[in-house]
């Protein structure tokens, strides 16, 4: 059980770091729910099974969405080449 958490640590951290450098919004959106969803799973593991339902439904889910609809009216949505 150890490496697994190692593991999604280490998937967690590289993914918010990825959120802090991405130039494209919509990669940096994905790296975000990938930090939210690493935390769901986390909590899971250390056995907080309400708090990882939270996380997954707001954090992944919900602000997920508000981040993505408020790109696209941003006129942000399309990925730069």
């Amino acid at each position: 059980m150890d490496w697994l958490t190692l593991m999604i640590v280490v998937v967690v951290l590289s993914s918010a770091i990825a959120v802090l450098l991405l130039k494209d919004f919509l990669a940096a959106l994905a790296a975000f729910s990938v930090v939210s969803l690493g935390m769901s799973v986390l909590f899971v593991i250390v056995r907080a099974p309400d708090v990882a339902m939270t996380e997954a439904a707001i954090g992944a889910g919900l602000s997920s969405l508000l981040f993505a609809l408020a790109l696209r009216r941003l006129g942000l949505w399309r990925t730069r080449k």
